[in-house]
């Protein structure tokens, strides 16, 4: 055995030596899924959808796991993304969030620790979401917080229609599991914002053309300089709630038919 085998039997005693075995093999079984995930080749939505599948099969007793990413200081419009294993999960996930606003994820999120629950129905904790949750045949819970030094990424959710499912550890082995999840899932987090940069930056160049074809053409009509004609070009952006480059791109054409008619008159 090795090293952390031995770890595994000497924190967890309780357990018959087949059963450590067993969920080692699981935990290892998930943690190299992770390692293996390659963020380039998904989307933010498939990483956290396979996140969560390994989650699922990490941790022991596990129906299905959903992966959230928070934003902890905001009481509104919280989550950024949501993932899940299984569509029971996802239901639920949305009852925590979207309907509630409570639940076992936000509070591991806010407190920074792992949050279980063996009876959500009589949970006081979350007396809204647990009875609602547990009249859904879902009575165990197990939240682990996406911890990095210095911030929360957000948390997984990991779900059992049984009572009583997740003990000491089954959140021991999540804990294992959640160190480098977090690590993967802020990894993909920060390549889907570069790459969001880079597509607006990308129309940005592409738009600017037609957008000095508009000032110029306000400038031929009312003067002024450049600045004057962009601040009246975004003033009908905005009165409009029309990207500027939309606006831009119909002056242009506008301009572009009418001198097409005069031609054709002449």
């Amino acid at each position: 055995m090795t090293e952390f085998d031995d770890d595994l039997v000497m924190l967890t005693p309780e357990l018959s030596s087949a059963q450590a075995w067993a969920d080692d093999l699981d935990l290892r079984a998930g943690l190299a899924g992770l390692a293996g995930l390659v963020s380039g080749s998904l989307d933010l939505q498939g990483l956290l959808t396979r996140v969560a599948s390994f989650a699922a099969q990490a941790i022991p007793g596990a129906d299905g796991a959903g992966v959230t990413l928070l934003r902890p200081d905001r009481d509104d419009d919280r989550v950024k993304a949501l993932a899940a294993s299984a569509p029971f999960v996802r239901d639920i996930d949305k009852i925590q969030y979207v309907v509630l606003n409570e639940g076992p994820c936000i509070t591991a999120t806010l407190d920074r620790r792992t949050v279980r629950s063996g009876s959500l129905g009589g949970e006081r904790q979350w007396p809204r979401f647990g009875p609602r949750v547990g009249r859904l045949g879902v009575h165990s819970v197990l939240s682990l917080p996406l911890l990095l030094p210095d911030q929360v990424v957000g948390a997984i959710n990991v779900y059992a229609h049984g009572k009583d499912v997740f003990d000491a550890h089954a959140a021991e082995l999540g804990e294992l599991f959640a160190a480098p999840a977090a690590v993967a899932v802020h990894n993909a987090q920060v390549l889907a914002q570069a790459l969001n940069l880079t597509i607006q930056l990308q129309a940005a160049l592409s738009s600017r053309p037609v957008i000095d074809q508009a000032i110029g053409l306000l400038r031929g009509r009312n003067g002024g300089t450049a600045e004057e004609a962009f601040a009246r070009l975004r003033a009908m952006s905005q009165r409009e709630n029309v990207k500027l480059a939309a606006v831009a791109e119909r002056m242009v054409d506008e301009a572009v038919r009418r001198a097409r008619a005069r031609n054709r008159d002449m």
